[in-house]
């Protein structure tokens, strides 16, 4: 994209923001946003008092490498699972992390993921059975093998947003249209 994707404007607020609000009015404990190296602006994005920015000292290490600094930061004893979105993906409902959070009170896979008709997405939540895969998965491959190696449930919701994708102006150019 050239500039951060993080701050990038969808419909009134950054998606960094568009982010934390949904996670926050859609029933999450707490949100962590891992970047690259923490800035001021990223960080003003979360002055709402929801939301905490730590640093991924080594981002290319590639995406496994943010979500284990993520990871890192939630997982106390208290932290059954974590649901895990992306920066590029910003237009995911409240309703929907209502939905999943709410299934996975209830689901007996340890994993699961948003799929909006048939097409998979973000977000995925990893129960704590999980987090010892997810720390020895190798950085290079990412969480796939993962995903692979455990019974995931997908939980159908009625939001495009689990699949709109920003990697691209074009892209960026279709969100903001």
């Amino acid at each position: 994209m050239g500039r951060s994707k993080a701050l990038l404007d969808a419909h009134g607020r950054t998606f960094v923001r568009r982010i934390v609000d949904t996670l926050r009015d859609g029933g999450a404990a707490d949100a962590v946003v891992v970047a690259r190296a923490p800035t001021a602006t990223i960080a003003s994005e979360l002055t709402a008092g929801f939301g905490r920015l730590v640093e991924n000292p080594d981002p290319n290490r590639g995406q496994l490498s943010s979500l284990l600094v993520g990871l890192d930061a939630i997982d106390a004893p208290r932290a059954d699972g974590a649901l895990v979105t992306l920066v590029d993906v910003p237009l995911v409902t409240a309703p929907t992390v209502a939905a999943l959070l709410a299934r996975a009170r209830h689901a007996r896979a340890p994993i699961l993921r948003a799929t909006y008709r048939g097409r998979h997405g973000h977000p995925v939540v990893f129960m704590r059975a999980v987090f010892p895969a997810l720390r020895a998965a190798d950085p290079a491959v990412g969480a796939k093998p993962v995903l692979r190696a455990f019974a995931v449930e997908d939980v159908d919701v009625d939001d495009p947003g689990v699949i709109r994708d920003v990697d691209t102006p074009e892209d960026y150019a279709r969100l903001i249209t």
